[in-house]
């Protein structure tokens, strides 16, 4: 029997507050099963928290967030990676193994399966190596490893490579294109312009918690349609 997808992701008329203040929507959009899409939009924007929404970090205030299967069944099929990872105090190895011991993997195939997964990433020489001295770029490259190692249908990333350097960001947009090349859904967060338009498929721009524009990417990058995503791609400071 082959396994339904997941996808669509239907946001219909979705909102999130917190203490009072409207953090996103309300927000109507449909996430289909294919693309590789970026999240663009000024600092405070919401970006964030519509990904914590969509994944299910975050519950609506109000509307709804649908997957096209229940939430048990989205659940196991979807992975977050955050802009700083959070890792376990173990090794590389065993933090890649994890995911697999937990859902009912024998430690010996899940460690093995884990070494495959650090060496597809460019890590297969660290597995010894306690996570917490790996570089900013290794361990964003180990957070990825863990969140693909149980092929997951859609990964959702947060700034995966803030703060990281040319050689790190290169290889961390290798292992997305790869992945995505592989049938994963990717929908990302990011602030660097020339990253989106390397990557993206189709970009979704947030300005003050509401989705103000969602295009593909050719047609975002050269004639946005609405004045603050024009504003925003020449560098404008949107207030």
């Amino acid at each position: 029997m082959v396994e339904r997808s997941i996808l669509p992701l239907r946001l219909t008329k979705a909102t999130l507050h917190r203490s009072g203040k409207t953090l996103v929507g309300p927000v109507d959009m449909t996430l289909a099963p294919d693309g590789f899409t970026i999240v663009m939009g000024p600092n405070g924007a919401g970006k964030t928290s519509l990904l914590r929404l969509m994944h299910g970090l975050e519950r609506p205030s109000s509307g709804r967030v649908e997957w096209a299967v229940d939430e048990v069944a989205s659940r196991p099929r979807q992975a977050y990676v955050f802009q700083q990872p959070t890792l376990m105090r173990r090794t590389a190895l065993d933090n890649v193994a994890y995911p697999l011991i937990v859902h009912g993997m024998k430690r010996q195939a899940a460690r093995a399966r884990a070494a495959e997964a650090l060496r597809g990433v460019g890590l297969g020489d660290h597995a010894g190596k306690q996570a917490w001295y790996l570089s900013g770029g290794e361990r964003q490259k180990l957070a990825l490893a863990r969140a693909l190692i149980r092929n997951p249908e859609i990964l959702f990333l947060d700034e995966p490579c803030a703060s990281l350097d040319g050689r790190a960001i290169h290889d961390i947009e290798h292992i997305l294109l790869t992945a995505h090349a592989a049938g994963t859904r990717i929908v990302m967060i990011t602030h660097d312009h020339g990253q989106a338009r390397r990557l993206a498929s189709d970009v979704v721009f947030v300005h003050h918690g509401r989705l103000h524009e969602t295009a593909p990417a050719d047609a975002f990058f050269v004639s946005p349609q609405t004045q603050e995503a024009h504003a925003f791609l020449k560098g404008d400071i949107l207030i």
